[in-house]
């Protein structure tokens, strides 16, 4: 029996490799492969959308935008050309959600450090009170990173316009009041093809890691 085995001991070494190999193949085949949706405002609670867009059900993409950061310097979508980011909505002033959002945000900034695809956009809702001194203090307590986060100000209704036109994250606010909003602790992932490839609970942990994942799933693409 030894003898047998010694005589074809190459072609079993062949056939245990390429069983190996067979079944790795097999295997991978099989396996679902990792895929991130792409959202339209159609595929979005409508509460969340401008009424004028709800049917869109493709080719939806950021709008070409123009506010100011926490240093004063102008920001356009060709600070986030070809970037991966992510988007989210506060004011400084906010006792609720805003602390623990800026605080997991704080957290994907750690994570993205150096990845030079991916960068960071905070948008408040109050422009009135939140004033480049203000969002420059903020961004210090808050350890932001400059060239990496940016909180923007600027025209409260064009922040409103990109937050329901293009982010699909804010809800309206009173009647009463033009361009009023509610924000939500939505964080919106954005592709470098300026689609929206996710919608993360910016006050849960789990949802923060997952985030993280999908990140880092998009900078491999």
């Amino acid at each position: 029996m030894k003898s047998l085995l010694y005589k074809y001991r190459k072609f079993f070494i062949v056939l245990i490799v390429f069983s190996v190999v067979t079944i790795s193949l097999f295997y991978s085949a099989l396996k679902p492969q990792k895929t991130l949706p792409i959202y339209n405002p159609a595929d979005v609670n409508p509460e969340l959308v401008d009424s004028t867009i709800q049917y869109k059900s493709k080719y939806h993409t950021i709008a070409d935008f123009s506010f100011v950061n926490q240093n004063g310097d102008t920001i356009t979508q060709k600070n986030y050309e070809g970037k991966i980011y992510v988007a989210d909505f506060f004011f400084t002033t906010c006792g609720s959600i805003c602390p623990k959002m800026t605080t997991n945000l704080e957290d994907v900034q750690k994570a993205v450090l150096n990845n030079p695809k991916v960068m960071l956009l905070s948008h408040t809702v109050f422009p009135e009170v939140d004033s480049i001194p203000v969002l420059k203090a903020y961004a210090i307590k808050h350890h932001v990173v400059d060239s990496k986060w940016n909180l923007v100000t600027g025209d409260k209704k064009e922040i409103y316009t990109m937050a329901r036109k293009s982010y699909l994250a804010v809800k309206l606010g009173r009647p009463d009041q033009l361009y009023d909003m509610v924000h939500t602790e939505n964080f919106v992932l954005v592709d470098q093809k300026r689609r929206v490839r996710g919608f993360y609970d910016g006050t849960n942990k789990e949802e923060i890691k997952r985030l993280i994942e999908d990140i880092n799933f998009l900078s491999q693409e």
